[in-house]
């Protein structure tokens, strides 16, 4: 079993621990403190040893920040986790605020507070960050001080030893290209800026460029790890010994300088006089003040890596597709499950999870699950980043939906599917809520679109039918995805704010727009697609990227309302579940397969 299903959080940690976290911000002559979500290496998914907004608060969801002081602190989540930060904290300790609006930076701003001093972490913020919290800081008449230990880091006793996973090469047939050819085309890239080197410090760029994957951070198959890229194809690669092998070294090559994570520090000094580029919205404001004391000169750009690793090569492309499809059978099978055996309303939202989990082992190549599995029955499913625990496990009623969302680490690729099904008979509300979702993500999936497009540009596809009936959702409607890397990654990313990455070839995104009514139902389907080289279209006059579908597991004919859709949408459901039925059919049989066979018959 991958998962357990123990409570994490609540508001007795906050009860503990902000008391804790007081006294060492006194000691520190600190009256207030800034909480971010985000651990040095900038994760979403975090090791326990750096878990500490969920130490300081309570609250274990993926986005937050929170801001601490002798007499009050502030909480900030967004709108994935409106109910999850009131449920996981101490409403007499902890006042909840919206995250971006107003945001740590932008409550601070509005408070008076002259003459106090708010300690901040340089390891934790970016630069970006931390010169909208100088700003913000200026107006609120406080004195920022850059903090050398963490209160947080002093306070915790118990805190978990960091994770020492071995370090393994990813073979070139899953990666598609050479890690020294790669490094090359990246060296190119550095002299084309001007650069001699390039410090690397996001685990998933310096995975891909090594063709390396390891183990410390659940549910990626990430080594917490740091590197320095030159401009001659050469690179200096920092992890801790416990991780490395005689097999890695090998691996790496002569161009490789293995080094000691301790040697990173005197290693940034050794750059004095060199040109560097750094990524600002990935790099903390520590790797900044280092080099700049080291005397390099900085040139502010985006990570060398993140747009290579985005665009995906053929060989991660035909590996991902594979994945995809032997996940597809396992989902299948468990969507059968939910339409047999689950509709008793007996079923716990536990039960279903492990279900899932254990159709995806019979695969026999489950690395890991991409993300904790969202199991949501009935309003848990109105919850878009819930997480069932012992606590909170409901039952499939009937009369209910139910929203699973989860994927698996394969090597040659990762997944990350999201189906809603009815438990028993659907109401009419239901039905037209699902339809409207549906039409939404038959619009982002059928689109063509010129190049320079970005996901801003097409988010509005996926909610438009939801925004004429006045209805809409609150997170974004795509995320970039890995081939055995991160289920999030960007540089690119569908979703009302403003990104100016286009999407490009061989870019996968997430193709999944909801709909959540409070207290009783959620909806969400989501797909996983890349993006199509550009190609004429019949009658047209300039050529048109577009989308190939990744995902395949069939939809719920019994929530869709036929009279809502349009002929092309009709026609598109057929389309996608012969598709579906001709990939996923030869590795389905038995009743199971009866039962594909069933739901992929035209509408």
């Amino acid at each position: 079993m991958r998962q357990n299903f123990d409570v994490k959080g609540g508001p007795q940690l906050g009860r503990q621990n902000l008391p804790r976290l007081r006294d060492a911000m006194k000691a520190q002559g600190l009256d207030g403190f800034y909480v971010p979500h985000e651990d040095e290496y900038q994760n979403e998914y975090l090791p326990a040893c750096n878990d500490r907004l969920a130490w300081a608060t309570g609250f274990t969801g993926s986005a937050g920040a929170a801001m601490v002081f002798q007499d009050k602190a502030v909480i900030f989540a967004d709108g994935r986790y409106t109910l999850q930060v009131r449920d996981q904290t101490d409403p007499d300790l902890i006042e909840v605020q919206g995250l971006p609006d107003p945001g740590p930076f932008g409550w601070l701003a509005r408070q008076s507070l002259k003459d106090k001093t708010v300690g901040y972490d340089p390891k934790l913020m970016t630069p970006n960050d931390l010169a909208t919290l100088e700003e913000s800081a200026k107006k609120a008449g406080v004195a920022l001080k850059a903090v050398e230990t963490n209160p947080i880091d002093a306070a915790w006793d118990d805190r978990p030893a960091e994770p020492m996973a071995k370090v393994v090469p990813q073979a070139v047939q899953y990666a598609g290209e050479d890690a020294g050819k790669k490094r090359a085309k990246i060296a190119d890239a550095l002299k084309e800026d001007g650069a001699e080197a390039a410090v690397i410090t996001s685990p998933a760029s310096v995975a891909w460029a090594f063709n390396i994957r390891g183990g410390d951070v659940a549910c990626s198959p990430l080594p917490l790890s740091r590197a320095i890229l030159k401009d001659d194809g050469s690179a200096d690669l920092f992890l801790d010994p416990q991780k490395s092998s005689d097999a890695l070294r090998e691996h790496l090559g002569n161009q490789v300088r293995l080094r000691p994570m301790e040697d990173l520090e005197p290693a940034l000094a050794e750059l004095k006089g060199k040109t560097v580029s750094l990524d600002p919205a990935l790099a903390s404001a520590w790797f900044f003040r280092e080099l700049e004391a080291a005397g390099a000169e900085i040139v502010r750009k985006r990570d060398p890596v993140l747009l290579p690793k985005a665009c995906k090569n053929d060989t991660e492309i035909a590996g991902t597709e594979a994945a995809h499809v032997r996940d597809g059978a396992a989902l299948t099978r468990f969507l059968h499950w939910l339409a047999t055996e689950a509709q008793s309303g007996t079923v716990t939202e536990i039960d279903a999870a492990l279900k899932l989990e254990s159709f995806r082992e019979d695969l026999g190549d489950l690395n890991d699950l991409s993300f904790e599995t969202i199991s949501g029955a009935g309003p848990h499913g109105a919850l878009p980043h819930y997480r069932v625990s012992s606590a909170s496990n409901l039952k499939l009623e009937r009369g209910t939906l139910y929203l699973v969302d989860s994927g698996g680490q394969y090597l040659d690729g990762t997944t990350d599917v999201t189906r809603t099904v009815p438990i028993g008979e659907p109401s009419a509300d239901m039905k037209r809520h699902y339809t409207l979702v549906l039409k939404g993500h038959i619009a982002l999936a059928d689109v063509r679109f010129p190049e320079g497009t970005t996901g801003t540009h097409l988010d509005t596809l996926a909610r438009h039918p939801l925004w004429q009936a006045g209805l809409d959702y609150d997170h974004g409607t795509g995320h970039g995805v890995g081939v055995y890397l991160g289920v999030h990654e960007g540089p690119q990313r569908i979703a009302k704010p403003w990104n100016s990455v286009p999407l490009s070839p061989g870019m996968i995104v997430s193709n999944e727009p909801g709909f959540y009514r409070e207290g009783q139902y959620g909806i969400r389907i989501e797909n996983l697609q890349y993006v199509t080289p550009p190609e004429s279209v019949p009658g047209g006059e300039r050529k048109m990227l577009g989308f190939r579908n990744l995902t395949w597991a069939p939809l719920s004919r019994d929530l869709i309302d036929l009279d809502l859709l349009s002929p092309a949408e009709h026609e598109w459901v057929n389309r996608y579940h012969a598709e579906v039925l001709e990939k996923i059919g030869p590795l389905v049989d038995g009743e199971a397969g009866d039962w594909l066979k069933e739901q992929c018959q035209p509408l």
